[in-house]
């Protein structure tokens, strides 16, 4: 499917925002450079009849990115948190993509249900609302259980909406191809990975038993936090593209004036978004993907509920250890130690200058301590971090996509609420408890434990693995120059790792 025929899906998006009116807006917003935005209008005017209408009652880029489908609204989303970046204006009107879109008819709704459960809806649901949510892949109802009462959040996907993604991934893949064809330089962003990553997680979000499954894992790991809480899916009344959910009661995230109103504090909710985001991908490996402000409320007492689990990201421990000491590096101005991290964890090629590297991480880090923080540009600074990217030789990271993209969506949150937060100060309890606990002494006893354990469940086989060594080592060999002394070595790891597990095991680390 990745074909020719989707450059006309790539014309039809240029033509689109010049026949809505929002190429002008978006490039205003991002303060594009003269020459781009020549390029832009002169490729779009001759081709603006085969763009999509859109609704005429929505803003120019809400306008566009709705026409256009599922796979731009998402993108819009992340936009809509970060005022900073593409200006208060488009961000406000990015807003209506988070929860607003026009809702599908209820009764396709309740014929997708009692299809995918294999029941009549009023069986299962002794009320069932109108549509009280709308989002790009899926919109929710407000229902009650037939059995118990109990008041439930029912989600449903859109119909045909795999085939839209369908359609707008496949244009993604083609663009990412003819970038790496025409760009050599541009092929260290690996673009067709970042679009088979997005690829991978959009499938998952289609996937509502997936989402189920997110939910429960979350909600386990998070069960102690305080402020914090997740509804639990009710997984007899969910499948593949139905899914119900404890309802959760609160006031939207972006709702300043009713969390005013209601007396709670902003500054203590945008710090606590940011430090439980910090909490769940450092302490969990596991967090929430899509913290929006469309996918978070305020309850009455103040505690932030978090829903729509259907894009989450994983770190295993070795990337979550060098994140952390990335963050500490720039919270304590250490701009040497967080290139030597970068280094030693190969995301920056070994044949680059680590000086260099770390006075340019500096020109990065140092706008961010002692300003204010409505008068940093965070648009100016990501414009100079992929230019240090860029010099530097930096391939892009797929494993920390949806960690650098949820950082940035969670940092425009907090802004929502408090436009003086500065996240360095905020993240810095969170990043140094991580590093107290999993960098250093008590780490690396922990480390050993491990590697005593793994050496110790391999015990019974060793013996069989040395003799069948030895014995292919007793055939003729040609000549080798190494030498052969590791097959005793293995016995002597294994006696060191037998003598360790008892010091360690009868320890409480």
């Amino acid at each position: 499917m990745r074909g020719p025929h989707n450059i006309i899906r790539l014309v039809r998006t240029l033509a689109t925002f010049e026949r809505t009116g929002a190429i002008g807006v978006v490039l205003e917003a991002f303060d594009a450079p003269p020459r781009l935005r020549f390029v832009a209008r002169v490729l779009g005017w001759p081709f603006k009849w085969l763009g999509l209408r859109g609704d005429p009652a929505l803003p120019p880029a809400t306008r566009a990115l709705t026409a256009l489908g599922p796979a731009y609204i998402k993108f819009g989303q992340i936009l809509s948190t970060r005022p900073d970046v593409v200006g208060d204006e488009l961000a406000l009107q990015l807003k209506y993509l988070q929860d607003k879109l026009p809702p599908f008819p209820v009764q396709v709704a309740k014929d997708m249900i009692a299809a995918e459960l294999a029941m009549p809806v009023d069986q299962v649901f002794s009320a069932f609302s109108d549509p009280v949510a709308a989002a790009s892949i899926a919109q929710v109802h407000r229902a009650t259980l037939a059995d118990t009462g109990a008041d439930v959040a029912v989600k449903v996907l859109r119909p045909g909406i795999e085939k839209a993604f369908r359609k707008d991934i496949d244009a993604f893949y083609f663009a990412a191809g003819v970038i790496e064809f025409l760009s050599p330089a541009a092929r260290r962003l690996r673009p067709m990975d970042v679009v088979t990553h997005f690829d991978g997680v959009v499938q998952g979000e289609l996937d509502l038993r997936l989402e189920s499954a997110a939910a429960g894992e979350f909600a386990a790991n998070t069960a102690d936090d305080a402020g914090f809480q997740v509804p639990k899916p009710i997984w007899n009344f969910s499948g593949r593209t139905v899914l119900t959910m404890d309802w959760a009661e609160g006031m939207s995230m972006s709702d300043n004036v009713a969390i005013d109103a209601a007396g709670l504090d902003r500054n203590k909710l945008a710090t606590r978004v940011l430090q439980l985001f910090l909490q769940h991908a450092l302490r969990d490996g596991y967090f929430h993907a899509d913290m929006h402000q469309g996918n978070l409320k305020v309850a009455a007492n103040g505690d932030i509920i978090a829903f729509d689990f259907g894009i989450m990201g994983r770190l295993d421990e070795y990337t979550r250890r060098v994140y952390a000491e990335i963050l500490f590096g720039f919270i304590r101005r250490d701009y040497r130690r967080v290139a030597e991290v970068h280094f030693e964890a190969g995301y920056v090629p070994a044949d680059r200058d680590i000086d260099e590297f770390a006075r340019a991480l500096r020109v990065v880090g140092e706008p961010i301590f002692g300003m204010d923080a409505t008068r940093i540009s965070m648009a100016r600074l990501l414009a100079y971090l992929f230019e240090v990217t860029e010099r530097f030789g930096m391939e892009t990271r797929t494993e920390l996509i949806l960690l650098q993209r949820t950082m940035v969506v969670v940092e425009g949150v907090a802004r929502g609420l408090n436009p003086q937060i500065n996240i360095w100060l905020d993240a810095r309890p969170v990043v140094e408890s991580y590093i107290k606990d999993n960098v250093g002494p008590k780490a690396l006893l922990r480390d050993l434990q491990k590697t005593v354990l793994v050496l110790a469940r391999f015990g019974p086989k060793l013996p069989r693995l040395v003799e069948a060594q030895l014995v292919r080592q007793s055939q003729p060999q040609p000549v080798s120059l190494k030498p052969k002394f590791w097959v005793p070595m293995v016995w002597v790891i294994l006696g060191a790792a037998l003598a360790l597990s008892g010091v360690f095991l009868g320890q409480s680390l």
